[in-house]
């Protein structure tokens, strides 16, 4: 059994000033709610799956309202109670789209992107929307559900624009590549800018060299040397394994070349005894993870749980010093605090998958041949095969047998969105241990 970690030593940083309210979705332990707050928003509700990353979130934040459950389910919180509010943000889950599992997307009942899109144009209708989830969901096989997404988010008056961005250019050692999405209404959109990157960050080894030397370990200047670069992207695990460590088998190279064991989180530094690098590589610990991952100690955020609770909760948030200037370019926004500007990546015509287009714009079956010669940029007929059938996995495609062969009509969208026979609430009801739906 893993010994119990101390929760904090240090005083809770204080209160910055509210001056907008935030609904967070899938909230974790407080890595974007972190970042959102020192941006300015107050949380009006936080919903989270995970017991302890609620009890995170309560031990900090007592003052917050946080409900535990299934974000979707109607008992738990009413959305529209919280109808009109400044910012809905979430991270919601990323199973369906990692590039380590099988990215079933709108086939995996794990999903709830789309899902959160509805809820903002439909019900909460915020003034912004911010999801993040991870960089499998901007590769080509989900261009039609990106495209699905900001046409819907185009129908109900609001202007969307993903963005892909590292934690390192922001200052980090570590990589964490995160896709963004933002929304806003179309009063508000012009107003909008992504935060500049402000590169230039430690290698892990300057910025962890204080902590991997606090128990007096004799050979840390040696550790820093072969920690000189950033870190790859921590991972939080999955329930459905075992104890913490530091990402799948790539990952683990990637950590060894930076002169660290990732079979494994530590329970301290190393002491004063402990070998040189070069005969045994040091683990990280908790706090050596959580400073990588953005979270900074000063301010005295407690991690509730025992070391592999405590390290998933840092390794499944999202950064919060991104999630603070991302805050920050939607406050100025919101308050129009410069000037207008044309903006053709948040123009809702943004194309990410033209055959989408072109099929959901179609009135009724189309031949290969009729799809390509709508469509306004280069595809031949293998790429088209492709993708159609990257558009089956997300949508319904309906097939007519014709003279000239087959033809193809866009269907259904296969996402959960809220409707009472979707297979997601078997799927969630017949889980072992309902948290490990997301």
């Amino acid at each position: 059994m893993e010994p119990p970690l101390p929760t904090s030593t240090i005083s809770p940083e204080p209160h910055p000033r509210v001056t907008h309210e935030v609904v967070e979705i899938c909230a974790g332990a407080g890595g974007q709610a972190i970042g959102l707050e020192r941006a300015g928003f107050g949380h009006a509700l936080a919903v989270e799956l995970d017991g302890y990353a609620c009890e995170t979130l309560r031990q900090n934040r007592p003052q917050w309202k946080v409900r535990q459950g299934d974000v979707a389910d109607r008992g738990l919180w009413t959305p529209a109670d919280y109808e009109g509010v400044a910012l809905l943000a979430g991270g919601v889950p990323c199973p369906p789209f990692s590039i380590a599992g099988k990215q079933l997307g709108a086939s995996d009942e794990r999903d709830l992107f789309a899902w959160a899109v509805e809820l903002c144009v439909t019900e909460v209708k915020p003034r912004a929307l911010m999801l993040e989830n991870v960089r499998g969901l901007s590769m080509p096989r989900f261009a039609a559900y990106r495209q699905h997404v900001l046409d819907r988010l185009a129908s109900a008056g609001y202007v969307g624009d993903w963005r892909l961005l590292h934690a390192s250019d922001f200052g980090f050692a570590q990589l964490r590549p995160r896709f963004v999405l933002v929304a806003l209404k179309e009063e508000d959109a012009p107003y909008f800018r992504w935060p500049e990157p402000t590169p230039s960050p430690q290698t892990v080894g300057e910025t962890l060299r204080d902590l991997m030397g606090a128990n007096g370990w004799p050979h840390v200047d040696d550790w820093v040397k072969l920690a000189n670069d950033i870190a790859p992207t921590l991972v939080g695990g999955s329930k459905k394994h075992g104890g913490a460590d530091l990402g799948p088998t790539r990952a683990k190279r990637a950590w060894r070349e930076l002169g660290v064991d990732a079979l494994g989180v530590a329970n301290e530094a190393p002491g004063p005894d402990s070998p040189h690098p070069d005969v045994k590589l040091p683990k990280l610990t908790v706090p050596m993870v959580a400073r990588l991952q953005g979270f900074d100690e000063a301010r005295g955020w407690r991690l509730a749980g025992r070391k592999t609770a405590q390290y998933r909760q840092v390794g499944n948030a999202f950064p919060p010093p991104v999630a603070e200037e991302v805050g920050r370019s939607i406050i100025r926004a919101l308050e129009h605090a410069d000037e207008p500007h044309d903006m053709p990546e948040l123009a809702s015509a943004t194309m990410h998958d033209p055959v989408y287009r072109v099929l959901r714009e179609a009135d009724g079956y189309l031949t290969p041949s009729a799809i390509l010669s709508k469509l306004t940029v280069p595809y031949d007929a293998i790429q088209l095969e492709r993708r159609i059938a990257h558009l089956s996995k997300d949508f319904i495609i309906e097939l007519q047998e014709t003279t000239s062969g087959p033809a193809y009509k866009l269907g259904e969208f296969k996402a959960f969105v809220g409707q009472d026979d979707h297979d997601r609430h078997e799927a969630f009801a017949h889980r072992a241990g309902r948290s490990r739906i997301s």
